[in-house]
C-alpha cells in the first residue's frame, strides 16, 4: 500500500475488503518496510544489513533488523485495531525463499542463490518465522481463518537461469525443479493455512507451484496467453484457486467493474468450465502490487476489485 500511516492502510483494506483483508506493507517508509526488508525480519535467526547494493546477510541483528521489527509491529498493532470482532478470512504474506535467495547477498556480495547452503538456511528460516508470525496473528485476531501469500516474482528467473551476478556479466545457474519444489513445499507446510503464491512475472510455473503444495496462484492475468489454457484448466479442474490479476495496479483508466472481469468469462468459455463455479474458483485481484499509486488509487483499485468480484459471481456468463 502507498504512503506511511500504517493506521490509515489498515482502516482503508478492512472497509474495501470484507471478504479478504489483509496485512498492508507500506514500503514508503524505508528499508524495512519494503517487501525484501519486512520479510527479513520474519525469518528466525538469520539477520540482514543493508549496503549500498541492497540487503546483506549478517552475524548479529542491527538497526535496519530493529527497525523492520518496529514497522512490522506497528502494522500489526493498527490491523488488530481495526479487526476487533472479525471472523473471517484474513491474509498475511511474505516473500517466498527463492526470491529471498535472489535479492539477498551473502557477505561476499554475490546473491545467496549460487550458495545450496545459504538456500537451506534461508527456506528453514523462513518457514519458523512464518510459524511464529502466524501464531501471533492469530492471538491478535482469534476468529481470523489466515490464509498465507508468497510473493516469488523471482521464481521463473531462478528457474531458467536469468538472475544476474553482482558483476552483471553472467547470471547464476537455473536451480533443479525438484529443488525448487522441496523448498516451497518446506515453507508450504510450515503453517496449518491454505498458502497462496503471487508472481506478477511472465510464465509463473503454475503445475510447479500446486505440486508444492499451494492451494491458489496469483498472477497479472494480462500477461497470460491462450498458450497458458491447458495448465490453467488442468489447475483449475484439480482444485487449485486462481486469483487474477485485472485491475489495473498503476495509475491509469480503469474498466468498469463488469469489463474487468470480461477476460476472466472468456477463458472459463474457452476451457469449458461451468460458469456457475467462477464464484468458487477465482479471486479479484489488482494486477501487482499497490505501493506506486497515489493513495486514492489505491481506494479505487480495492473498491473496483471487490465489486468486480461480485460482477463475476452475479454474471458469470
Amino acid at each position: 500500500m502507498p504512503g506511511t500511516d500504517a493506521r490509515e492502510s489498515a482502516r482503508t483494506v478492512v472497509e474495501s475488503l470484507e471478504l479478504l483483508p489483509h496485512l498492508p506493507e507500506l514500503p514508503a517508509r524505508g528499508p524495512g518496510a519494503d517487501m525484501i526488508g519486512r520479510s527479513l525480519g520474519l525469518l528466525a535467526e538469520l539477520y540482514a544489513h543493508v549496503e549500498p547494493s541492497g540487503w546483506r546477510f549478517s552475524d548479529r541483528p542491527g538497526r535496519d533488523s530493529r527497525r523492520a521489527d518496529s514497522w512490522l509491529g506497528e502494522d500489526l498493532d493498527a490491523l488488530e485495531e481495526f479487526t476487533q470482532g472479525y471472523t473471517g478470512l484474513l491474509k498475511i504474506q511474505a516473500v517466498g525463499p527463492w526470491t529471498l535467495a535472489a535479492s539477498v547477498e551473502r557477505r561476499s556480495g554475490e546473491a545467496a542463490l549460487g550458495d545450496p547452503g545459504a538456500r537451506r538456511d534461508i527456506t528453514a528460516s523462513l518457514a519458523e518465522g512464518l510459524r511464529l508470525h502466524a501464531e501471533d496473528v492469530r492471538r491478535r485476531v482469534p476468529g481470523a481463518r489466515l490464509v498465507v501469500q508468497l510473493d516469488e516474482p523471482s521464481l521463473t528467473s531462478v528457474l531458467t537461469g536469468r538472475v544476474p551476478t553482482a558483476s552483471g556479466y553472467r547470471t547464476h545457474r537455473a536451480v533443479d525443479r525438484s529443488v525448487v519444489e522441496g523448498a516451497l513445499r518446506q515453507v508450504i507446510g510450515s503453517v496449518d493455512a491454505p498458502f497462496v503464491v503471487h508472481s506478477c512475472a511472465p510464465s509463473v510455473p503454475i503445475a510447479l507451484l500446486r505440486r508444492s503444495g499451494a492451494a491458489a496462484v496469483s498472477l497479472d492475468f494480462g500477461l497470460l496467453t491462450e498458450r497458458d489454457d491447458e495448465v490453467i484448466g488442468e489447475a483449475v479442474e484439480g482444485g487449485t484457486l486462481l486469483f487474477a490479476g485485472v485491475v489495473p495496479s498503476a495509475e491509469g483508466p480503469m474498466s468498469d467493474p463488469g469489463g474487468s472481469v470480461e477476460g476472466v468469462r472468456k477463458l472459463w468459455r474457452r476451457l469449458g468450465l461451468d460458469p456457475a463455479a467462477l464464484g468458487r474458483a477465482v479471486a479479484i485481484t489488482p494486477t501487482c502490487g499497490l505501493a506506486g499509486a497515489s493513495p486514492a488509487r489505491a481506494r479505487a483499485v480495492l473498491a473496483t476489485s471487490a465489486r468486480a468480484a461480485k460482477a463475476l459471481v452475479d454474471n458469470p456468463e
